[in-house]
């Protein structure tokens, strides 16, 4: 939309509308994960529900989510096409979207019980958990065309230089759950030997999913009917070129997402063979999410139309100049965080979930899991960031190449690795299969774009890597020193602990960063300063 009326923002004007809004939704999706502890712990319910959601979970991400496939595509097109012309196009996408998603809904619903089958492969068919997530999949099967809708809406209203609404609207979907679990709070208390509890519970926790998707929808009608990107109108205008644009990048993008889905089928496929795993994979996945999803859309979202912006070969200079600073960013956030992650592990756990029928015990099996996630972190966005450049150069093929490949290394990591180390060891095989992922389209961007300064890039995000450790070693002794002093036991005495021993690993690993002279560094720490001094 090279000729809207209204001036641009700038980047860090993005950057902190994203933060703030992906902040609150972040904020209560982690209300509604304590919620959902709390009620079912790492029981029948909560496995069940892990299993039925992969699928429509999937979708709402792939297709729903912020740098989906479909927001993507629709980003990369839109923002350099007239204004006049997009209605027409989004009016063409939602309509094709929602009958091939129709149909994809009936037969989730119709195969519901095959499907559960093979997901839960470990799983008896006669077992409580398994009843359960039948009923749940085929509860959720709608989420799949809501999903649909969502993307291209959220997409487009992004390429208008709107982007409040979509990084808050999660924030729906998760009160939407919060709404249902106490509605099932009232109903049945919070007896979980109740027969009752669980399969009721499991079929309200599955309604709550569905509406907030629902919700998540409805808010972004007023807003594209306001901009006049578009309508409810069906329309089949199929000759549109906007619309082969689109296909040409979601087509490929959406299946090397449905590649890496795969890798998520098998991970549950090996959970299912040990009990709880499936449910303590969900619940540390979700604090691992909370900060990297603030931080991933604020580095990806105001990135990704700068990035098709600058695809033409006579702007590969900046170009590259932009890739640097996704990169030296996400080394910047995700680095430290990943310090803090593996060295207070059993202390976030503890003070996030441990209550209701979440015990100790549950909070061991999370927090194995959780160490696992944290050592990942910068590769996970590391990767994100380099899928998001090849789609803002219109080549989806190299990611899906790589995302096909990467299905017999998932399954071979994850059969090796959990013989070792357990259900972190299928954490652990992600890991590895994102991190040969970020090598490899380095490469390769190198080869297309003419070369990429590998000294220049590589060597910043090694000293920070040795920082982030010196940081984690510095954070686990100041964690030890105060457990000796004051114990490990009340929510007040843990959450010191935690103050406390976080802002000397993240003060030590800042101090480093300074040190190191990185530009990206200083932009960083002013501007944090700069935001801190506002307040």
């Amino acid at each position: 939309m090279s000729n809207a009326p209204k001036p641009r923002r700038s980047l860090a004007g993005i950057a902190g509308i994203v933060a703030a809004a992906t902040l609150l939704s972040k904020i209560v999706g982690l209300l509604r994960q304590q919620g959902i502890a709390a009620a079912f712990s790492v029981g029948p319910v909560a496995d069940a529900y892990s299993f039925a959601y992969v699928i429509p979970g999937f979708l709402l991400v792939l297709l729903g989510g912020i740098n989906g496939p479909f927001h993507s595509a629709i980003v990369s097109v839109i923002a350099k096409r007239k204004k006049e012309e997009i209605a027409p196009l989004i009016e063409t996408l939602n309509t094709l979207s929602a009958i091939a998603l129709a149909i994809l809904t009936v037969g989730l619903i119709i195969f519901a019980d095959p499907i559960i089958s093979l997901v839960a492969y470990g799983v008896e068919p006669s077992a409580t958990s398994h009843a359960i997530a039948v009923r749940q999949l085929q509860i959720m099967a709608p989420m799949a065309v809501f999903a649909g809708l969502i993307g291209i809406g959220f997409g487009t209203l992004n390429a208008d230089d709107q982007y409040w609404l979509p990084s808050v609207s999660p924030l729906f979907s998760s009160l939407a759950v919060l709404i249902a679990l106490g509605i099932l709070a009232l109903s049945l208390g919070s007896d979980i030997t109740n027969p009752e509890y669980f399969l009721l519970g499991g079929s309200v926790l599955a309604l709550g999913t569905l509406s907030g998707s629902v919700v998540q929808w409805l808010v972004q009608l007023p807003a594209l009917w306001r901009s006049r990107l578009g309508s409810l109108r069906p329309r089949f205008n199929l000759k549109d070129p906007g619309v082969r644009d689109v296909l040409k990048i979601l087509a490929p993008a959406t299946f090397s997402s449905g590649m890496m889905q795969i890798n998520v089928f098998t991970d549950l496929i090996f959970a299912s063979t040990i009990p709880s795993t499936a449910a303590a994979l969900n619940y540390a996945n979700l604090l691992v999410q909370t900060p990297l999803g603030i931080i991933s859309n604020v580095i990806l979202v105001p990135y990704l139309p700068i990035f098709a912006r600058l695809a033409a070969p006579e702007n590969w200079p900046e170009l590259k100049q932009r890739i640097r600073q996704g990169l030296m960013l996400t080394a910047l956030t995700m680095l430290p965080l990943s310090a803090l992650m593996v060295t207070l592990a059993l202390p976030i756990v503890r003070v996030v979930y441990e209550r209701g029928a979440f015990n100790q015990a549950a909070s061991e099996i999370v927090t194995s899991v959780l160490v696992a996630y944290g050592i990942g972190m910068f590769v996970y966005l590391g990767r994100d960031v380099m899928v998001r450049v090849f789609y803002a150069l219109g080549d989806g093929q190299t990611p899906f190449r790589i995302s096909l490949f990467n299905i017999g290394l998932n399954a071979l990591l994850d059969y090796v690795l959990i013989q070792i180390f357990g259900a972190p060891g299928l954490v652990l095989a992600t890991v590895g299969v994102n991190l040969f992922s970020l090598i490899l389209m380095l490469i390769l961007l190198g080869r297309k774009l003419n070369g990429l300064p590998w000294l220049d890039w590589g060597r910043p995000i090694a000293l920070l890597t040795l920082s982030s450790g010196a940081a984690g070693i510095v954070c686990w002794a100041t964690r030890y020193g105060l457990e000796q002093l004051l114990g490990t036991e009340g929510i007040g005495i843990q959450l010191i602990q935690l103050a406390i021993a976080a802002a000397v690993g993240l003060g030590l690993f800042a101090g480093c960063a300074t040190a190191l002279g990185i530009p990206e560094a200083a932009l960083l720490i002013d501007r944090l300063r700069q935001r801190l001094l506002r307040r």
